[in-house]
């Protein structure tokens, strides 16, 4: 900042001395004309008088002078008269000069000192915010400037960096449920696994406990896998899409909900589709990615006897369900990674709390919007809409 701030007050400064100096020349041409003109006319006065006191008779008569010496007296009077009157006018201007020159002087110090003083008052916030930025870390991300000054491009800098620290450290904080989230269902995962198998397979047990072991060593492989395979989904499509291409979501929506009928069969929810045609521009592989974990979704959260209705539209999939009651202040909350609308048993089929996160994330990477709405009689609504860029003709 001390850079900026001896840079602002040279600046000001010379502006300064520039303008003074143009002033005083403009003041000295203007003045050295005019006043050229009116010291000749002040002299030529100051002859005429004399001349005239000098012409009237004052005492006896007195013999006449030669018409040729009354013309060299005029002349002589004359020159010396414009004598007078440039140095006169020369010593006023030179006058002029060095006091203007020194007042100038003067002036452009008093006034590099108050330039210095307020371009430290003005690159203040400049050097709050940088002096915030070096202090940045984990532990003081609540830390705000507070920037108490009028309105202006410097209020407007320091309010975009409170903003920007909030986004930042909601995004950090995120990232750490995240990562611990991660590490608590993976760690839980393989207790269970090393339980099993140490409990179960102790003193010999029974071919048929052996069998039972098994089978839940698998299921809890399966649900370890299906959670990495989540994670990775979740890093894939929080970044930019490599590669676009004309996708078909009806067609793609149709396909999800067939594959899903037997699972919502086994949980007695019945699956009911009704789609228009929808092509929009995106990775297919992640946009079936977001269908599945949708329907998949609306059936996990149901209860016997329930519906999942899917929709798509001419710019949205709309994906509704019945079950339980979901307070709208929970809403905003399902759509973090591990967040369940239950707590998770480590039953078979259960979720890791991933669904809505990766949706989510796949609308983002698709400029697509996601938004969900309690139903009043119990479940969800979850609709991604897709902006005009991104929808294709068919």
């Amino acid at each position: 900042m001390n850079s900026e701030r001896a840079r602002l007050t040279v600046l000001f400064t010379g502006l300064l001395v520039l303008a003074g100096v143009l002033l005083t020349g403009l003041v000295y041409v203007l003045l050295k004309q005019s006043l050229d003109s009116q010291i000749d006319r002040a002299v030529a006065g100051v002859t005429l008088t004399d001349e005239s006191r000098a012409d009237a008779p004052t005492g006896p008569a007195t013999p006449m002078m030669p018409l040729t010496t009354v013309g060299r007296l005029a002349d002589a009077e004359s020159q010396v008269a414009e004598t007078v009157s440039h140095v006169a006018g020369d010593a006023a201007l030179s006058r002029l000069l060095t006091v203007s020159g020194l007042s100038l002087a003067a002036f452009a110090v008093v006034f590099a000192a108050l330039a210095w003083w307020m371009a430290g008052r003005v690159l203040h916030p400049v050097g709050a915010i940088t002096a915030r930025a070096r202090q940045l870390s984990e532990a003081n991300l609540h830390e705000r400037l507070a920037l108490r000054s009028p309105p202006g491009e410097l209020k407007e800098l320091a309010d975009t960096f409170d903003q920007m620290l909030d986004r930042i450290e909601h995004l950090v904080a995120a990232r750490q449920r995240f990562a611990a989230n991660a590490a608590h269902e993976l760690r839980t995962a393989v207790a269970v696994q090393r339980a099993a198998a140490e409990i179960g397979l102790a003193n010999n047990p029974p071919p048929e406990k052996v069998a039972r072991m098994r089978r839940k060593l698998v299921q809890n492989a399966e649900g370890s896998e299906r959670l990495i395979e989540g994670l990775l989904l979740l890093a894939v499509s929080d970044r930019e899409l490599s590669r676009r291409e004309r996708v078909a979501l009806h067609e793609i929506a149709g396909e999800c909900t067939e594959g899903l009928r037997e699972e919502a069969a086994r949980r007695s929810v019945t699956l009911d589709m009704a789609a228009e045609p929808l092509s929009v521009e995106g990775d297919p592989v992640l946009l079936e990615h977001a269908v599945y974990n949708l329907i998949s979704n609306g059936i996990r959260y149901n209860h016997p006897g329930g519906t999942v209705r899917v929709r798509v539209g001419p710019d949205a999939v709309e994906v509704d369900n019945t079950g339980p009651v979901v307070p709208s202040a929970d809403i905003p909350l399902l759509f973090e990674p591990f967040r369940r609308a239950a707590e998770r048993r480590h039953g078979r089929g259960d979720s890791a709390g991933l669904g809505l996160s990766i949706v989510a994330s796949i609308a983002r990477a698709h400029d697509a919007d996601t938004r969900a709405s309690a139903n009043p009689a119990g479940g969800l609504t979850v609709r991604m809409t897709f902006p005009p860029t991104r929808r294709s003709g068919d």
